[in-house]
Formats: structure tokens, sequence, C-alpha cells
């Protein structure tokens, strides 16, 4: 049985309206934006709105994990083994992507900012470590990826706290050694 393809047009709809969220979010705070502010933005009806989006609430969600997947590049990401140059890259994306919302979002909502790059992160790892490990538990790969998904988006927010004094590769680069070894380490062990 083939899965059925989602018509395109559905599709630049749905982009149509991220992209007047994305464009309004510049311009104002999430809390000022409206439904009605953004249907005129993308020229279209509330009807067509709610087709796509519950809530300007699961817009909010759905522009941001798109477009932190987007960032992340998933596809280049799960074909990858987890390594030193991964976990870097991916800290970098991470904390430009929450950089990147500083201006516009952010305050009110770091909540749902943190839950959306948990379960990406979270997501990418697993199937990093699926493919490194076909062999290894499930459930303990699970909890690898939900480990280090909560201890990149730990870091993210202490590189933050600092003021971005240093550079995100040069703030994690130290650690990465250890994290790395560990999961090295525990290959050595089931192997």
């Amino acid at each position: 049985m083939t899965q059925s393809k989602v018509d395109p047009r559905i599709l630049r709809t749905r982009k149509l309206i991220m992209d007047a969220f994305i464009e309004l979010s510049e311009k104002k705070e999430f809390k000022d934006i409206t439904v009605k502010d953004i249907t005129a933005e993308a020229m279209i009806n509330r009807a067509t709105f709610y087709y796509h989006f519950e809530d300007i609430y699961d817009l909010l969600d759905k522009s941001l994990s798109e477009v932190l997947l987007v960032n992340l590049n998933c596809d280049t990401y799960q074909n990858s083994e987890l390594n030193e140059e991964v976990l870097i890259s991916v800290f970098k994306v991470i904390t430009n992507f929450q950089r990147s919302l500083s201006n516009r979002c952010h305050r009110g909502y770091e909540d749902t900012i943190a839950r959306i790059i948990r379960e990406q992160l979270e997501f990418i790892f697993y199937k990093m470590l699926l493919k490194q490990r076909p062999a290894d538990d499930e459930q303990a790969l699970k909890l690898t990826a939900v480990m280090l998904s909560w201890g990149i988006y730990g870091a993210s927010v202490e590189w933050r706290r600092k003021g971005d004094e240093v550079q995100p590769e040069t703030f994690i680069k130290s650690a990465v050694p250890y994290i790395i070894s560990g999961i090295d380490s525990n290959s050595k062990i089931n192997g």
C-alpha cells in the first residue's frame, strides 16, 4: 500500500500561513499577533487558517518545529554518525536558532521553544544512535537520546546566560570529548 501524497496546494497554503506568521513576528510580539493579522498578511480567510492550524499556539509550535528542522537539516544528521563534529554542529544550530528567536516571540514562550528543541534533538539523536548501534537495546538508545537532547539544550541555555562571551563551538568543544567517550565506552561494554 502506498502513502497518498499531500496536495501541493495544501502545502503551499500552509507555507504561506507560516511565512506570514514569521513575517509578522519580526514586527510584533507573539502575544500581539492575531489570527486576523495572519489571515490578512497571507491573504486567506479564517476558515483556511483553521483548516491548517488549531489556533495561534499550534501555528507557533509547528512553525518553530519546521524552522528548526530545516536549520538542523535532519536528513543529513540522521545519516551521520554521532561524533564530535556533529555534536558541535548541532549545538551551533541550536544557539543560532535561539539567538534568532530572542528578538521575536521568545519572551513568555521559553517552555514551548525548549520543548520543540528537545523533541527535535531527541528524534535526531535517536535515529543516529539506532543507525550507529542497531544491535543495542532500543529503550537504552531512546533514553540516551533524551539525555543528549536535554544536555545540548541545557548547554545552549548556559551559553546564552553567559551573554555570548564565546563562540558556540568554542563553548561546547571542551565537553564534547567526554560525551563521545561515554558513547564509545558503552559500545565496548555491550560489544
